[in-house]
């Protein structure tokens, strides 16, 4: 790990805060199933889980091929060395982490499991201590008045200010 970085862990990722909680709601699942019954929410849920999957997937190749083409890393603990303002970061601060929401809120929707969809909730407020703050707090020390111009462009989640 990198000392000029947010993370310093190497579990300090989405991936973590995200699975971790949702791993934990299947579980529940499976010892006290809790879905909807009504078939006309469940077409519904089918149709918005299928499309939040395919946007989720979207946000992440999107940020994925931005990343690469700035040569940036992804990884906890590696240092960035430029903000990235166009793409798909014109739009999110955070669409690593928007993508894989949305992908695992899809999933749940898709399969009608609740307990992992109401699990998302503790996935964002983990995500948002552990990953977000430390993150923003390291960008504004690095970069200072662009980063503040950036954060003032862009909300944190999803759309312009």
């Amino acid at each position: 790990m990198n000392n000029d970085s947010a993370h310093k862990h190497g579990w300090e990722t989405g991936e973590f805060f995200l699975g971790i909680p949702y791993l934990i709601g299947i579980t529940i699942q499976i010892f006290y199933p809790a879905t909807i019954t009504q078939e006309k929410f469940i077409l519904i849920s089918l149709i918005a889980g299928i499309l939040l999957i395919v946007i989720g997937f979207g946000f992440l190749v999107l940020t994925r091929r931005q990343f690469a083409a700035f040569n940036q890393p992804t990884d906890p603990g590696q240092p960035t060395c430029k903000i990235m303002t166009s793409g798909i970061f014109s739009i999110s601060r955070n669409p690593l982490y928007m993508g894989g929401i949305l992908i695992l809120a899809g999933i749940s929707l898709t399969l009608n499991l609740l307990w992992p969809m109401l699990m998302m909730v503790l996935s964002v407020i983990l995500c948002h201590y552990f990953l977000i703050l430390p993150e923003e707090k390291y960008l504004a020390k690095k970069f200072g008045e662009e980063y503040k111009a950036y954060t003032a462009s862009v909300r944190r989640w999803l759309g312009k200010k």
